[in-house]
């Protein structure tokens, strides 16, 4: 919150507990209701009301008669110092190859890019079996701490370990259900709806099935 300056939007929403929050003002403001209700650490702000200025103008100066911020569309004399080297085509290099010729994986290996291998659950229950008990979520947020703390070790192993971002609600259940306070079906469906709420996760739309990935800052623990 320190960091933002200015008039600012504050947004929580807890689809579990029927709670949405929204307060928009200047920041200091919003910090002191936000401690007074005691959601620090959860929710996002966003800056507002910001004024937009003009930038790459290529050293140009808004015109005396222009409107404030706004710069002034009269014919340009001389032509701008920054604009870069005059284009060499010669330069760039031509790739010619038969339609459906491109072999993806050769490239990417080239590259030394490796395509995300989805983890077999027998693997991630293994490995999950593997890691020593966490900590307990700290935060008053939290409506099952344990369990919230095994999920983020399972979304911090396939981040890591495999690249993956995201996994279905089904793939959760099979591997860590018991470690999740034995939730399955719609009890864990809901349990990850109210993270999603509290802005812990974030949920990916495929097909038919529904993916749960962590954010950022809680795969960081900061909240």
């Amino acid at each position: 919150m320190a960091k933002l300056r200015g008039n600012i939007r504050y947004r929580f929403r807890s689809d579990e507990h029927d709670v949405n929050v929204l307060l928009e003002g200047d920041a200091s403001w919003v910090g002191d209701r936000i401690r007074e209700l005691g959601l620090e650490g959860v929710g996002w702000s966003m800056p507002i009301g910001s004024e937009v200025q003009a930038t790459n103008t290529s050293g140009l100066t808004p015109s005396a008669t222009a409107p404030k911020g706004e710069l002034d569309d009269s014919p340009i004399g001389a032509k701008p110092t920054d604009m870069g080297p005059t284009p060499d085509p010669s330069r760039i290099p031509v790739v010619r190859r038969p339609i459906g010729q491109l072999d993806l994986q050769a490239e990417l290996d080239a590259l030394g890019m490796q395509i995300p291998v989805r983890p077999d659950t027998i693997e991630l229950m293994e490995a999950l079996d593997d890691m020593d008990e966490p900590l307990p979520v700290q935060g008053t947020m939290s409506v099952d701490p344990m369990a919230e703390a095994w999920l983020r070790e399972l979304l911090h192993l396939v981040v890591r370990e495999y690249g993956i971002t995201a996994l279905k609600t089904e793939v959760i259940e099979e591997v860590a259900s018991k470690k999740l306070g034995n939730r399955e079906g719609t009890a864990l469906k809901v349990w990850l709806e109210s993270l999603f709420g509290a802005g812990k996760l974030v949920k990916v739309h495929g097909g038919d099935a529904t993916g749960w990935g962590p954010s950022p800052g809680w795969l960081k623990g900061k909240f």
